[in-house]
């Protein structure tokens, strides 16, 4: 009666055990400093471009629209002081996110997804490798530190597009629109900035990695694991966002 449950039950097992074994990992020897060093290069540099320019117009677009509705009250003044808190709080790490999640988790998936079908992780398995963590653990830990760093960056650009608009389009001036996107600010919304891609760049760095090591049916079968992970990546970063709003609301 309950078959159909088996196989979620059963996947999201093999993901709690995979996870499970990554962080273990991380207080294990040997680290893998090479590993970590080049996973940090290619989704942190390798993502800085595409990162910096959603940054950059999405402050544009969001000084832009948000113009309009501010002249209506007279408020044109409060443009920094939205997209400060917009793109600090919410839109700035989910942005960043996505974009890492639609690069590099199908990357991480298609990478170890087709170490898997040629058989390269049993062989490590065979010399004595352990395969998580070789080729999990780093991955983790290089997401979740470039990752937020990435975020920092894409706000500060997001920042400077807004000001942009806010300087050749609504004659602000940047001592008043600088001064008002900072002091908004306030300890929970840096909070939430930083916290929010860490736990993203977990899950972006394990689901990738869950549907690259579970990988079967040729190349086929990788095609269908990249998909998967930029898939469930970018719905669990909607969901843990959905979940992680409340709380620092009501801090």
């Amino acid at each position: 009666m309950l078959d159909f449950l088996k196989r979620p039950v059963e996947t999201f097992q093999e993901f709690v055990l995979l996870s499970g074994r990554a962080f273990r990992n991380i207080f294990r020897s040997p680290h893998y400093a090479d590993d970590i060093l080049l996973q940090m290069d290619i989704i942190g540099a390798g993502s800085l471009f595409i990162v910096s320019l959603i940054g950059f117009f999405s402050g544009v677009v969001m000084a832009l629209q948000m113009s309009r509705a501010l002249a209506t009250y007279g408020a044109q003044g409060k443009i920094g002081e939205i997209v400060s808190i917009t793109l600090v709080r919410e839109l700035g790490p989910v942005l960043a996110s996505l974009l890492v999640a639609g690069r590099n988790a199908s990357g991480i998936a298609s990478e170890l997804g087709s170490m898997r079908v040629t058989e390269q992780i049993d062989a490590m398995r065979a010399l004595g490798t352990d395969p998580i963590q070789k080729l999990v653990t780093p991955r983790l830990i290089a997401t979740a530190v470039v990752l937020p760093l990435l975020t920092i960056i894409a706000d500060f650009l997001g920042l400077v597009g807004g000001y942009f608009i806010a300087a050749t389009m609504l004659d602000i001036t940047r001592s008043q629109y600088w001064s008002s996107a900072w002091q908004v600010l306030e300890y929970n919304d840096l909070t939430q900035g930083l916290i929010k891609p860490f736990l993203f760049a977990i899950v972006i760095a394990l689901v990738g990695c869950y549907y690259g090591m579970h990988t079967s049916g040729g190349t086929q079968g990788v095609g269908r694991a990249t998909t998967k992970a930029v898939v469930v990546s970018s719905v669990w970063i909607f969901v843990i966002t959905s979940m992680l709003d409340p709380l620092f609301v009501n801090l």
